[in-house]
């Protein structure tokens, strides 16, 4: 990683938004926002995070959706993707990982889980 912790956050809530993005920002993250998969990948398209958290269900594009997508293009397919859910469904949970995302965390978050889980992963960006 250059340095720069880069960070996008995609969730329909918020106040979700606001949270993560204000932890995030504390720890020195740039930190960019979408409200669905559809933003998202709008916003990829000027910003490349080194991570990616998402939640899962979502209008539009779903987290699933918006994963394959971004598994399948050469210029994002290295960015890991985590995903949150406040549905703990076990389904969901492998259904996200078999596309792709790299790790599957319920809510409600807890923060020092998931900055572990960035941490570990933020590494094998691009």
């Amino acid at each position: 990683m250059s340095g720069l912790k880069k960070i996008l956050l995609v969730d329909d809530e918020q106040d979700i938004l606001d949270l993560l993005s204000y932890n995030f920002s504390k720890r020195g993250y740039i930190v960019h926002i979408a409200h669905d998969g559809s933003e998202a990948l709008n916003e990829l398209s000027s910003f490349t995070p080194n991570i990616i958290v998402s939640d899962l269900l979502m209008p539009n594009i779903s987290g699933i959706k918006f994963c394959r997508i971004i598994k399948d293009d050469e210029r994002y397919k290295n960015i890991p993707l985590i995903f949150l859910s406040a549905a703990n469904d076990d389904l969901l949970a492998l259904s996200s990982i078999e596309a792709g995302a790299v790790k599957f965390l319920s809510k409600p978050i807890q923060m020092h889980l998931l900055f572990d889980v960035v941490k570990e992963f933020e590494s094998t960006a691009q």
